[in-house]
């Protein structure tokens, strides 16, 4: 019967670089914290898979610690409009306090020789901040998430 139209989802395209690059235009704090979020995301893997101590793993730990400042920064000035606010600002922004302040407690600690407590707060941090911090962004209906799963992967409609 030709006139049942089939249903089939929608398949990523390059509509989904159109995104990024709007996303880019139209927000580029949201953009540069989504680069900055990712590359912490894959450094911190790295540095966390790496033998402790080696010099590759201070470089790449700096780095990673440099993205993590980044993408902290970006987020103070992120507002998501459709989460509830106290004060203008959003349960996520509970993990800027918390990279803010357990960031410089992590490198105080290793300065100071305290390398359990180096290795715990910063193994926090990347499955709180990293991890748990990105999957709540990447949930569908969140900007990001529906970013990834509608426009770039076609996942859902």
């Amino acid at each position: 019967d030709s006139s049942v139209m089939p249903t089939t989802r929608p398949r990523p395209t390059p509509q989904g670089w159109a995104e990024l690059q709007r996303l880019f235009t139209a927000h580029p704090v949201v953009f540069f914290q989504m680069l900055t979020a990712l590359a912490a995301l894959l450094l911190g893997a790295v540095v966390l898979a790496q033998r402790k101590g080696s010099d590759s793993h201070k470089a790449l730990g700096r780095a990673w610690v440099r993205m993590m400042g980044s993408t902290t920064v970006a987020s103070a000035f992120i507002r998501d409009y459709q989460m509830p606010k106290l004060f203008g600002f959003t349960p996520l922004h509970g993990f800027t306090v918390l990279v803010a302040s357990m960031l410089p407690r992590g490198i105080w600690y290793i300065r100071r020789g305290h390398v359990v407590a180096h290795r715990k707060t910063m193994r926090g941090l990347y499955i709180g901040a990293c991890v748990l911090a990105g999957i709540v962004t990447l949930l569908p209906g969140r900007f990001l998430g529906n970013l990834l799963w509608q426009h770039t992967l076609g996942i859902m409609a």
